[in-house]
């Protein structure tokens, strides 16, 4: 993370809190879509890394339970635009039954060194198919395997059987690899990806001569609206 430059300027500017632009309203049922205001955009092409980097950002992706509860685990964070964050996962899974419930989901990224931490606040909707495939191909072949074996079946062997299955997962692979080419493997039918449409951006920095800040977006029924908070 944070290949480029870890500290955006725009951070260090005062002013009142302010609107940016007006937004429509959303469609039912589905988050509005609206871009980041430039500002916000800044600093998340600052602080994360191009979505071409294969060393992907793991990001701490915090749900709604059930019982209205908080839950959390870390997720790689596929990819990053203006109107989104894209992460991919098992639609089996714990986590896609809490979004498919409630939606109101925050990614929050923390830098080595506690320097720098960057939550996004919105809502999680499916991504398209295409980008969702495109996701996968993007893997490497370590992930896309695991994509396959990792189940709650699975987790449940002995240890000796799954590192047994794994050595012949990999081997088949890798023969489909010398035959086809490729990776040799295909999205399994429970790979799913969803994006988080942001409502809420919150920059938070340190600095070792004076009291951290957080920079914060707001999305309203205005637009934007953009203030700085304590530390």
């Amino acid at each position: 993370m944070g290949r480029r430059a870890a500290r955006h300027g725009g951070a260090e500017r005062g002013g009142p809190a302010r609107r940016d632009r007006a937004v429509p309203a959303p469609a039912a049922g589905r988050a509005r879509r609206v871009r980041l205001p430039d500002e916000a955009w800044a600093v998340l092409e600052a602080w994360l890394p191009p979505d071409d980097d294969p060393d992907r950002p793991q990001v701490t992706l915090s749900t709604v339970d059930a019982d209205g509860g908080p839950d959390a685990r870390t997720v790689l964070l596929s990819s990053v635009a203006r109107d989104g964050l894209s992460f991919h996962t098992d639609a089996t899974s714990r986590k896609v039954a809490q979004i498919r419930a409630n939606p109101l989901v925050a990614v929050t990224v923390l830098w080595p060194g506690f320097t720098h931490q960057l939550v996004v606040r919105g809502r999680a909707e499916p991504a398209d198919p295409p980008a969702v495939a495109a996701a996968y191909a993007a893997r490497s072949p370590y992930l896309q395997q695991l994509a396959w074996l990792n189940t709650h079946d699975f987790a449940a062997l002995p240890l000796a059987e799954r590192r047994a299955r794994w050595a012949a997962a990999e081997a088949e692979r890798e023969a489909r690899v010398a035959t086809a080419g490729g990776t040799g493997l295909e999205p399994p039918p429970t790979w799913a990806g969803f994006v988080v449409r942001p409502t809420r951006v919150t920059a938070w920095s340190s600095a070792p001569d004076t009291a951290s800040r957080r920079e914060e977006w707001v999305l309203g029924d205005g637009g934007w609206a953009h203030s700085h908070r304590a530390g």
